[in-house]
């Protein structure tokens, strides 16, 4: 090509690169003038949230369908493809190795597409709301999808709940950005998402809600109801569409107690069964996450192993473990295998989603927590069967009532837990024992494992998402950041008349009385100041402060200012003594008002800001 055509073309492609360029600014420049145009209407904020979440509910329910589509095409491509080519046997062999290369496929989609990260999960969706101000990345919310729907049509064992909230509420989150809509709007919107994902894959409107209020935003907040209803209830109706109107774990058609002393005796059994699984189940994950990165094999071959290990267990299982393409097992088998067969169902569930989640592999925890509740129910159901086969127990009952309770107590949702078994049975007397399970299962969980599966992925990561913004942000500051490191205390041989010079010496109405070492003795209120006072004749010379000193729990530096919001509850004081664990000194005390003061200065400022004592100095003994 001669110097004359080459300067030619890039003339004329400097040209192309300049009408693109100037379009696409055309095109920027009158969307924002939309989007100031819009925002300038007098619309109402409820008008405004009802019309998006019913948008969103129709856009996250075409996801999920696209989300179901992409799972069954891996389903073909991994599974009825290969087994075209191959025989049985040989296809039998290499299912192992065909589920470790889905895994591999799905860490290699988040790592080249998804920027590596781990999150994008429900945690993180929270974790968007509380700290970001919903703003949820798009690029790799469709990669967590991708990947999650490779993941599950390779046999990996994870559920569908987890990428489609995040798709919906990724989905959500950019409809918000694009509008140019605040913080608080787009929060609400994405919680729509969530529930416009989950009750699509459910066909559970009533659960998708709670779910979005429950998880994502942390409280039944009445401003957000209404959209995140509509979106779901929307969402449901167009999944209805192309699903038809059945549930998400097709229900037998027998199925129910058949005697009373079963919700008192029974059920309650089970609800502590669920609460002690859900516990191990906890445990086993986030152990499996701490094995992951011990293993000493390149990041790369990592999914390859997990998957492989997975791959055997659902073989093992003749495919029950997990299912096929993204229809679920029926509940019928969790009443008709042996107990012993079901346990370990049960147990091999949590292994391999634990394993297909930490090896690399995407997904959610709900759907295995719902597997796992199923399986043990169902053990249950037929270990009681087989003990009393005069009472004509119905197994199936036990395994949806172990869904419940297994995934309220797992995941730290009992709320969602009750409404989604309700929604798949449709059934109102299976509610009474439902309720009763969930919540001891709940409670029993809670006991032996603070963290669900949820909570735990985010302290790990050094966070604390739970009930609302409020609470994470005081849970996210310690004592140390708040308490008044110079109090006025009294030193136990103190007598009534030296204690009496604290009255209307200032606004502490509280004294903390320590030794000669500042160990703390307990605590003198102005209360117990002025009935001195009013006595001081008759105790003056037989009362010293240790005598009047009241024992408290105190408070530590390192503690959370919610923990110690709780103990002042507890209490019932606006204030606490500060002591170092280590030595058992006084390092300063902690007032209602310490706290309420950081906590405007942090919101006030950003969550960056970085809240500090009111002085560095140590208390004195008077």
């Amino acid at each position: 090509m001669s110097s004359f055509a080459r300067r030619r073309l890039l003339r004329g492609a400097a040209r192309t690169r300049r009408a693109t360029l100037g379009s696409v600014r055309t095109v920027a420049g009158r969307w924002e003038a939309f989007v100031r145009w819009f925002n300038g209407l007098e619309v109402g904020e409820n008008a405004v949230l009802l019309g998006f979440a019913l948008a969103i509910g129709v856009i996250g329910a075409l996801g999920v369908v696209a989300f179901y589509r992409l799972i069954d095409l891996a389903y073909i491509s991994f599974f009825e493809w290969p087994a075209t080519h191959l025989s049985r046997q040989d296809f039998l062999a290499y299912r192992p190795l065909l589920t470790g290369a889905g895994i591999a496929v799905a860490w290699w989609t988040m790592e080249r597409f998804g920027s590596g990260l781990q999150g994008l999960n429900v945690p993180d969706v929270q974790l968007a709301v509380a700290r970001r101000g919903g703003d949820i990345p798009t690029r790799p919310a469709f990669a967590r999808t991708a990947a999650s729907a490779i993941t599950l049509g390779a046999g990996g064992s994870a559920g569908s709940e987890g990428p489609v909230a995040v798709l919906g509420s990724a989905l959500a989150s950019l409809l918000g950005r694009v509008f140019r809509f605040d913080a608080e709007r787009v929060k609400i919107l994405v919680a729509a998402g969530a529930a416009a994902g989950i009750s699509a894959a459910f066909n559970a409107p009533l659960a998708g809600a709670f779910f979005a209020l429950e998880e994502i935003l942390g409280s039944l907040s009445v401003g957000a109801f209404p959209p995140v209803v509509v979106s779901s209830v929307v969402a449901a109706v167009v999944s209805h569409s192309f699903f038809g109107n059945h549930p998400a774990f097709p229900i037998p058609v027998e199925y129910g107690y058949a005697l009373t002393r079963e919700v008192f005796v029974f059920y309650p059994v089970l609800g502590l069964l669920a609460g002690l699984v859900a516990a191990l189940f906890i445990r086993v994950y986030f152990l499996m996450e701490t094995g992951a990165r011990r293993v000493p094999l390149p990041a790369a071959a990592v999914p390859w192993v997990g998957g492989a290990v997975v791959g055997a267990m659902v073989y093992a299982s003749n495919g029950v473990l997990v299912g096929y393409g993204h229809l679920a097992v029926s509940l019928e088998v969790f009443g008709r295998l042996p107990w012993s067969a079901l346990l370990l169902l049960a147990l091999g569930k949590i292994v391999a989603t634990s394993v297909t989640l930490n090896a690399g592999g995407s997904g959610g925890v709900f759907t295995p927590s719902l597997y796992v509740g199923a399986a043990l129910g169902g053990a249950f159901g037929v270990a009681l069967a087989d003990v009393f086969p005069g009472l004509g127990l119905h197994p199936e009952a036990y395994a949806v009532v172990g869904m419940g309770a297994l995934v309220a107590a797992a995941t730290d949702a009992p709320i969602t837990g009750i409404l989604i078994v309700f929604e798949m049975t449709n059934d109102y007397a299976i509610v009474l024992p439902l309720m009763l399970a969930t919540v001891i299962a709940y409670v029993v969980a809670r006991r032996l494992e603070p963290d669900s599966l949820y909570s735990g992925w985010l302290r790990r990561r050094g966070e604390r998402i739970a009930h609302g913004a409020d609470r994470d942000v005081l849970a996210g500051l310690r004592v140390a950041d708040a308490c008044d490191r110079d109090p006025q205390v009294i030193g136990e041989a103190a007598t009534v008349a030296q204690l009496l010079e604290h009255l209307g010496g200032g606004e502490q109405t509280e004294f903390p009385v320590v030794d000669t070492q500042l160990r703390l003795t307990g605590v003198i209120t102005v209360a117990q100041l002025g009935r001195i006072a009013k006595d001081r004749g008759d105790l003056a010379p037989v009362l010293v402060a240790a005598d009047l000193a009241i024992p408290v729990e105190p408070a530590r530096p390192d503690e959370s200012l919610l923990e110690a919001i709780r103990k002042m509850g507890i209490r019932g004081s606006d204030t606490l003594p500060v002591v170092d664990p280590r030595t058992g000194r006084l390092c300063g005390l902690i007032s209602r008002a310490h706290i309420l003061a950081v906590y405007e200065r942090v919101v006030a400022a950003g969550p960056e800001a970085s809240a500090g004592g009111s002085s560095a100095r140590s208390p004195s003994v008077e």
